[in-house]
């Protein structure tokens, strides 16, 4: 995950309402998204000040983290505390709230935001703050990869039979859909924050491997340290009517669900509608491989890991 902890489960209900926003308009808004691995970096301002950079992680069910030193340096004044936990159900903490007065992402202000004071990093150097899935309740939010644009806009989506349009569920404030992984259906994170296409271990446990999961990296939550493998699928992975063919998938011990984050996201443009609770996935094609390996910040050996499995290495 882009954060660790990844955190999103147990406050997404205390913060579910916590922002109000001017009233959707009939125009579009859209600014620049920067993208360096995969995840969506955007400016914005915080009470009229900045700008700083953010990242939208809709795999977080809250409105918004700012950073400590952010906090301190917009002096923002704390409102609550509130009990955080991760995915893997395992641990918690107690934080601090603040309050913001507004924020600002493409000419779209929202107001009276509550959000989670903790640390925030990001492969994208400094990176100061992240924007919940929840904070973009009241517009369609689309995030669009291949032209690196957030677009914000009042609206809804039609079903359309499953082919391009999915149902999802955000039962503590992240989208959830279903996916097909060698043709069983299994509910999956949309994770714009994620890095990678990630099984839970159970799951995994059930595959077949075109080339069979190797540890690369540690990872921790609130409370667990595991190790993170990295394979390739001798199967498919299907999304609505598009098909990754056998791709390089994650295996994560400590998370339930299957985590589609941001580099199978990369072909799409992506829009999110939480009232109808609906999700577009925009392409211009069918069928995908997912090559790449994971973010080498996040490799513990990377030489060992490149010698023994050049195969998950991209040329270039």
């Amino acid at each position: 995950m882009l954060f660790l902890p990844k955190i999103g489960v147990s406050f997404a209900l205390v913060l579910a309402a916590t922002a109000l926003c001017l009233p959707a308009q009939e125009i579009t808004h859209s600014a620049p998204m920067i993208e360096r691995y995969g995840k969506p970096y955007v400016m914005v301002t915080i009470n009229g000040k900045g700008p700083f950079r953010f990242v939208i992680d809709t795999g977080t069910g809250a409105d918004a983290f700012v950073s400590p030193e952010l906090a301190d340096e917009l002096q923002l004044p704390t409102a609550a505390k509130a009990m955080v936990n991760d995915p893997s159900g395992q641990g918690g903490h107690r934080v601090p709230i603040v309050l913001l007065e507004s924020i600002r992402l493409a000419g779209v202000e929202f107001t009276s935001v509550k959000a989670v004071r903790h640390e925030v990093t990001g492969e994208a150097g400094s990176c100061q703050g992240l924007l919940g899935f929840t904070l973009f309740r009241d517009y369609l939010l689309m995030l669009d990869f291949p032209n690196r644009q957030v677009v914000l806009t009042a609206g809804k989506l039609e079903p359309d039979g499953g082919k391009t349009v999915l149902p999802f569920r955000m039962p503590d404030g992240v989208p959830i859909v279903s996916l097909f992984v060698n043709g069983q259906s299994v509910e999956a994170q949309l994770d714009s924050g994620g890095g990678g296409l990630t099984l839970p271990e159970a799951l995994a446990a059930h595959q077949r491997w075109e080339i069979p999961p190797v540890v690369f990296a540690t990872g921790h939550t609130l409370s667990t340290k595991f190790s993170i493998k990295a394979a390739k699928l001798a199967a498919d992975v299907r999304i609505g009517k598009y098909t990754f063919t056998h791709p390089v998938v994650e295996i994560h011990p400590a998370f339930p669900l299957v985590n589609f984050g941001s580099p199978p996201m990369q072909s799409f443009a992506i829009t999110f509608d939480q009232k109808s609770l609906l999700v577009r996935l925009g392409a211009n094609r069918d069928h995908f491989t997912l090559t790449a390996p994971p973010s080498p910040t996040r490799l513990t050996n990377q030489p060992e890991f490149e010698r023994m499995h050049p195969e998950l290495v991209p040329v270039g």
